[in-house]
């Protein structure tokens, strides 16, 4: 029997060890402490082993190579500026038709108040998708970014889907351009104000489930390229990955490997001026021991002129009101060991994000736990799926994050979009650089 014993933190000591009650998994185990990385064929065993309470270790264990005892939040505020959709995604409940009862697009005037009310509020970050509104123009888009520019200025624009920018290359006629067309409406988005793109429209990257579940959306190479060229333009991303519904956990795992690719071509300057040990076919693993790291082992945002994943996160299906409710979704184990999962396999993207708005604050305390260093913000508006409550006011406030972060025995951190401490006097607040 082979025990893991999880790692010392400068803040924490953990003495816990972790007896494995599955031989076909302590190779894996072996793996994970040497900083090696996964193969597909190990993702698939972690989904299959009935020792969970292992596989949650390791991710622990890697989190806090990665992070320590930290864990982060951040006061954000949510826009969902139209559910107007062109796509009928079987699995979402958001969307509605031009004249469907409940059918909504928001002003400008509106978005530019709620602009200045998350401004006052204290936020750092306006994360903002909508459906694919066939009716709005381009310029909507743009003039969005540019109000909450002038009106909070300090305020990170994190908006718009990989989906999102594909039609809006169509509506501003450069669809037919494909890589060159996405990435001329993400530097029009960019110069407007935009500061970085969410992960969502994933989903998940297989052509079964994405012709069964979400046909017309696009597929995982047209996703990739939205990210690549973002990156290219110094833009930094999230990736998400849809799960619970009608895909199979090899699915999970094979979209898993996809990221993690891109993610080496987006890391391997770097890694390289960072003297990080290089692995087979150039991976870039950044979640072994500390010796594999003789100078930084997380990338900052300050020495790139591209950008980079930043987070995963994974996201359960929620059946309620979609057309594919008869499905029950992933149960809270399932949802658990999905999370642990991703933080061992995306072995090099910096931060692993528990979504409580989709998880529940206290499950997502559990998360932290299970591989999570971070469980989102405040949001207050969220319109997209609604898991304990009716309403689009869906709220947390900082003592609740706070409170849920500490009682999970971490040390909560308040970050910006690009993970940096916040520091806070009053009602003015600043970035803390190289901390």
């Amino acid at each position: 029997m082979t025990t893991v014993a999880l790692p010392s933190t400068d803040l924490v000591s953990i003495s816990v060890e972790t007896a494995v009650s599955d031989p076909r998994i302590e190779q894996i185990v072996h793996k994970v402490k040497a900083g090696q990385r996964l193969s597909v064929a190990d993702g698939e065993l972690l989904y299959e082993t009935p020792d969970i309470w292992t596989v949650c270790s390791l991710a622990d264990l890697v989190r806090r190579r990665m992070h320590k005892n930290i864990a982060y939040y951040n006061i954000n505020r949510h826009i969902n500026y139209s559910n107007v959709c062109a796509l009928s995604c079987s699995f979402c409940s958001f969307y509605r038709k031009k004249d469907q009862d409940g059918a909504y697009e928001l002003s400008i005037d509106k978005i530019r108040n709620e602009a200045i009310s998350a401004a006052k509020a204290g936020a750092t970050e306006l994360h903002i998708v909508g459906g694919l509104h066939p009716y709005l123009p381009f310029e909507y888009y743009t003039q969005m970014m540019q109000v909450i520019r002038e009106e909070a200025p300090k305020l990170h624009i994190k908006a718009f889907t990989a989906v999102e920018i594909v039609h809006l290359a169509r509506i501003s006629k450069r669809g037919k351009q494909k890589y060159q067309g996405i990435k001329a409406v993400l530097r029009d988005l960019k110069d407007a104000g935009l500061g970085s793109l969410p992960g969502g429209g994933a989903e998940v990257f297989d052509d079964r489930v994405h012709d069964e579940a979400f046909k017309g959306k696009i597929r995982a190479g047209t996703w990739l390229d939205v990210h690549r060229a973002a990156h290219e333009l110094g833009l930094n991303t999230n990736a998400t990955m849809l799960y619970g519904h009608i895909e199979q956990r090899a699915d999970r795992i094979r979209h898993m490997d996809i990221l993690r690719k891109e993610q080496d071509r987006a890391l391997n300057n770097w890694a390289r001026t960072q003297n990080i040990i290089m692995q087979e076919d150039d991976a870039v693993v950044l979640t072994g021991p500390d010796e594999m790291y003789p100078s930084n082992r997380l990338p900052d945002p300050s020495d790139f002129d591209s950008g980079y994943f930043q987070t995963i996160i994974p996201l359960p299906f929620i059946p309620d009101d979609s057309a594919i409710e008869h499905l029950p979704g992933p149960t809270g184990l399932e949802n658990l060991r999905t999370l642990a999962i991703s933080r061992l396999m995306l072995d090099n993207l910096p931060h692993c994000k528990a979504f409580w708005i989709m998880h529940t604050i206290e499950l997502a305390q559990v998360m932290l736990q299970c591989g999570a260093d971070d469980i989102d913000g405040t949001v207050v508006w969220y319109d997209i799926t609604k898991v304990k409550s009716t309403s689009t006011h869906q709220e947390a406030n900082v003592w609740d994050l706070q409170r849920a972060i500490r009682q999970a025995g971490f040390t909560p951190v308040e970050r910006d979009t690009l993970y940096r401490p916040i520091e806070r006097d009053g009602d003015t607040w600043q970035v803390v650089e190289n901390k």
